[in-house]
């Protein structure tokens, strides 16, 4: 039997923040964009107490001020948040190396081969990380990945949750269809048209009902899922496919000089990013999403892989150029893809 723990540090940014001022502890703090809530952005993350007014990530941050103008907005620190990220990971390290880092502030550990209980595990990482970071993180126990992510929502913060097979229908079934990973917005309100709001109830519907509705791949995934099956494996490794930035103007523009400034910004942080993480790429693409919110995109592959930012970004205009730009401008990104490991060259 596998015993997998998912980690999920609690509002993680405005947790960091509430520690960097302790003047905010208890009060709602809102992390996004520059900080300015009149301007365009959206919310990162939420403290427990600004969410109790509806306030939740991906919400523009102008809405969160309406829902709770005397909040705290405060601007993303990518570079604070990803030091107390590697900080609460080295202690995970310290019990395994079967982790999947999943993201800045959460991971899957595989413990089945600790010779421990899980629930005496998963305390002392709880410790651990309260004892480096100072902040309180949930822990999901089960048997596989699928569950724990469920578990650790279901006591935040500061909750340890096991789950075995036994409790799927009492503690998974009663649970919206939302909960279940890879259940987005579209699919929910699909589901809802069929008359399926609980997990239970698309876990009762045959296979090929749900294949018929959603495919081959997606259907048999929501058949598996609703009954708690999930044989995927712990990626202890991975290559990124590409690496990517964008920006969002506050107002629309058609200032060509300031796009192509914009553009040649994001790709020198691409480039930059492309060096640190040691990859070459050879495909470049630029997005760009007009005023009425259509959205473009223009590629050009390199003849080899490359790390030079005169050549990606003699590329990126080359994309830029190929684009209409009778609409004012909303957003602008870039995009490097193809990629290839430094060191790797030659090798099959």
């Amino acid at each position: 039997m596998r015993r997998i723990l998912h980690i999920d540090m609690d509002a993680f940014f405005s947790s960091v923040e509430q520690k960097r001022h302790p003047e905010l502890v208890g009060k709602p703090v809102v992390i996004g964009g520059d900080g300015d809530p009149t301007k365009r952005g959206v919310v990162s993350t939420a403290s427990y107490e600004a969410r109790k007014f509806g306030i939740h990530s991906a919400m523009p941050l102008r809405t969160a001020y309406k829902l709770c103008p005397h909040a705290t907005f405060l601007p993303v620190d990518y570079e604070e948040y990803s030091r107390i990220s590697k900080k609460f990971k080295a202690v995970l390290g310290e019990f395994t190396s079967m982790i999947e880092d999943v993201g800045i502030d959460e991971a899957f550990l595989d413990i089945s081969s600790i010779d421990k209980p899980s629930e005496e595990v998963a305390m002392e990482i709880k410790r651990r990380i309260k004892e480096e970071t100072d902040l309180n993180c949930s822990i999901g126990v089960a048997p596989n990945k699928l569950l724990a992510k469920i578990a650790s929502d279901l006591e935040k913060p500061d909750g340890l949750t096991i789950i075995t097979e036994e409790d799927i229908e009492k503690r998974i079934w009663p649970l919206p269809v939302r909960k279940l990973w890879g259940v987005g917005p579209k699919t929910e309100a699909y589901l809802k048209e069929m008359g399926i709001k609980t997990i239970g109830e698309l876990a009762a519907l045959p296979m090929e009902r749900l294949v018929g509705e959603f495919g081959q791949s997606y259907g048999s995934y929501l058949c598996d899922a609703s009954r708690g099956i999930d044989e995927s494996p712990l990626v202890t490794h991975w290559e990124p496919k590409s690496i990517s930035r964008e920006t969002t103007f506050q107002r629309d523009i058609d200032n060509w000089q300031l796009i192509a400034k914009n553009l040649a910004e994001l790709t020198q942080d691409v480039v930059s990013n492309l060096k640190e993480e040691g990859y070459r790429g050879r495909t470049v693409t630029v997005k760009v999403r007009f005023t009425d919110f259509k959205t473009y995109t223009r590629a050009k592959t390199l003849d080899k892989f490359t790390d030079s930012e005169g050549e990606i970004r003699r590329a990126a205009f080359d994309c830029l150029g190929r684009f209409e730009l009778k609409k004012k401008v909303r957003l602008i990104g870039v995009r490097i893809s193809n990629l290839e490991k430094v060191g790797n060259e030659g090798r099959d």
